[in-house]
């Protein structure tokens, strides 16, 4: 009888252990992605819902996305990082920068005149961040780190060809570092997340932007402004944003391995560098549709492109000063992104 009670034990045991292994095996998991932008963006429908539509596609189904663009969950941009971090979000696509201070080695990529592509800058800041700035985004496992196509200046009233032609003018920066460049180059500053720049430069708060070309139809950006100025093809962009795609650590931990292999498995440098590959690929269609609005645009000459990376030099060295001040080798950290910038 007692051995006949074992027996029964051990086989339900079994029996159990069979069916948690099985319940493991075919968990289902909805991640909440938010992120600040309108459901057109570039940053949704050529970058999140294809990533979703293949983590979906390799985990048979298992994993799944709701996308909330435009800041659904509430709260506002410069939130969207903690809201992974608290898991209110399960994954964000963000601009840590817009939290001035907060990010500031990983910011070293929003330094002015470093990359001219958005391919090669996002394979960078990946091996960069992921080796320097893990500090910083204690909480959030990072998926993605790009850059976009680089900023521009788009203006409504006057088109920007010199240094002189700053002065009066108040631009939107985008980050910290973003904002000392317009100082640098004789405008007034003007800090506000991108989706406040439409409404502000119609009524006038602002005269123009610093943006990449990406962002400017779906932002209708090119509807209000009339003149816009560019660096050369092939040159370092004046400036540059730092993106992240992360995702709740906790969340990420709570996976089964092979969930977690399918996140891996499109995270890291060749996933970030496709992604800014797409976001080169949206400046051609952008200065198409500025150009058949009969907008204005100007690129810069050479000798005048040298006198605007004369401009800002300053801050690449206040940037290190800041950095060491915070216990970091500044000076270290700035040679290893121009190394990466410099490197073929």
């Amino acid at each position: 009888m007692k051995r006949r009670t074992a027996l029964l034990a051990l086989t339900s045991l079994a029996a159990a252990l069979l069916l948690g292994a099985h319940g493991a095996l075919a968990q289902e998991v909805t991640l909440k992605i938010a992120h600040f932008l309108p459901p057109n963006s570039t940053a949704q429908t050529k970058f999140i819902e294809p990533w979703c539509a293949k983590i979906n596609k390799e985990s048979h189904g298992r994993l799944k996305c709701q996308i909330y663009p435009a800041m659904q969950l509430g709260g506002s941009p410069p939130q969207l990082f903690d809201q992974a971090k608290d898991g209110v979000a399960d994954i964000v696509w963000t601009v840590p920068g817009y939290q001035s201070g907060r990010f500031m080695v990983s910011e070293a990529f929003e330094l002015p005149f470093l990359f001219s592509s958005a391919e090669k800058g996002s394979r960078a800041l990946w091996a960069y961040a992921t080796k320097n700035a893990q500090n910083e985004f204690k909480g959030v496992k990072p998926i993605v780190f790009h850059l976009h196509d680089g900023a521009q200046l788009h203006t409504t009233h006057k088109q920007i060809k010199t240094l002189a032609d700053f002065k009066g003018l108040k631009l939107r920066g985008p980050t910290r570092l973003g904002t000392k460049l317009i100082a640098a180059f004789g405008a007034t500053p003007v800090s506000m997340p991108v989706p406040a720049v439409p409404e502000s430069m119609s009524k006038g708060v602002i005269d123009g932007a610093m943006l990449p070309w990406e962002i400017v139809p779906t932002i209708k950006v090119d509807e209000i402004a009339k003149f816009h100025t560019e660096t050369a093809p092939g040159m370092p962009k004046m400036s540059n944003t730092v993106f992240i795609f992360g995702m709740n650590q906790a969340k990420y931990d709570s996976l089964p391995a092979d969930l977690k292999k399918v996140i891996d498995d499109n995270s890291g440098p060749e996933v970030s560098a496709g992604i800014g590959k797409v976001w080169d690929a949206t400046v051609e269609p952008a200065r198409k549709l500025a150009l058949a609005r009969g907008n204005s645009i100007y690129v810069l000459p050479a000798d005048e492109y040298k006198a605007w990376e004369k401009a800002a030099e300053g801050i690449s060295a206040e940037w290190v000063k800041d950095v060491t001040a915070k216990g970091y080798d500044g000076a270290k950290l700035l040679g290893e992104v121009k190394a990466l910038a410099a490197a073929k």
